[in-house]
């Protein structure tokens, strides 16, 4: 089993260390989807990703499998793994226990995210201390673990949503990163322009840590509209005027979209993008193909 230094992100992150090329997964929702996973975990790990992260289901409905999924990536694999953790409606204690978790099973990667607020009329945190922003959780992580954590963060290049403007979302960035923050994974987007100026406006504001753009490969275009049309993320006419016409087509619209999938990622790359962040949505292609496409022929092994 790989140890403990092996398996911190910390050291890939600094800066001029190379490119580093990871992937998502969600935890399944059933015992046989969970099994699924397991078998999808040992075949991304196989072709030796820098890290994979697994989500956290809205308000923590996921925690357990999501902690029980990058455990086991970590013990079976050595392969380096990121747990996503919301705050949003937890209360300093709550945030406390779920830290001793991840301690216990020996987790030290951590995608610290705000999260959904609680549906209307879903009751919210009635505890004095109730967290509501992602810094909050990054400065209880750092407060937690000290060094021996490596903290990411989101960014989002078209602005999050409830953000007034992009100059106030760079802000908020910015905070997140001053509260302890090591790396920022982004939201997917289309336009390779939107993260040039995303990352400019970010590094102005003097944040220096690396911002691995996260990519969606595009295999069916009518799920990429609803899933844009949920986060907030467009859709450039130029990629709309690509897919529109075969929407229809399955195998059109994937093999088109692997190429303008890969097309996306060596802009970014070519760029000066410190790496890449796949979106599997639990398969294991195309994110092969486009890992295969798009990583040196040279990479480190792990």
């Amino acid at each position: 089993m790989a140890n403990a230094d092996t398996l911190s992100l910390a050291a890939r992150m600094g800066a001029g260390r190379p490119p580093t090329f990871s992937f998502e997964v969600f935890p399944a929702k059933t015992p046989e989807g969970h099994e699924k996973l397991v078998g999808l975990v040992g075949e991304l790990c196989a072709l030796r990703p820098d890290f994979i992260s697994c989500t956290y289901g809205a308000g923590g409905g996921s925690r357990e499998r999501t902690f029980d999924v990058v455990e086991r990536i970590q013990k079976q694999y050595g392969v380096p793994a990121v747990a996503h953790l919301t705050c949003v409606g937890h209360s300093r204690a709550d945030i406390a226990h779920i830290l001793d978790d991840l301690d216990r099973r020996g987790i030290r990667n951590i995608l610290a995210l705000r999260g959904d607020p609680p549906a209307e009329g879903a009751p919210a945190c009635s505890a004095p201390d109730c967290f509501a922003f992602a810094h909050e959780l990054v400065q209880a992580i750092r407060a937690r673990f000290g060094a021996s954590a490596c903290i990411g963060v989101a960014g989002f290049p078209e602005k999050h949503p409830l953000a007034p403007d992009a100059d106030a979302d760079a802000r908020f960035l910015k905070h997140k990163m001053d509260a302890g923050a090591d790396f920022v994974i982004t939201q997917l987007f289309f336009d390779p322009e939107m993260y040039r100026t995303y990352v400019a406006r970010l590094r102005a504001l003097g944040v220096t840590a690396r911002i691995i753009p996260g990519v969606l490969p595009v295999v069916d275009f009518r799920a990429v509209e609803r899933f844009c049309a949920r986060c907030g993320a467009g859709i450039p006419p130029a990629m709309r005027a690509v897919f529109e016409p075969i929407a229809d087509d399955p195998e059109r619209t994937r093999a088109t979209g692997v190429e303008f999938t890969v097309r996306l990622c060596r802009t970014l790359l070519d760029a000066g993008a410190p790496g890449i962040h796949l979106y599997t949505l639990n398969k294991r292609e195309p994110a092969r193909t486009i890992l295969a496409a798009v990583r040196p022929l040279d990479a480190p092994a792990l």
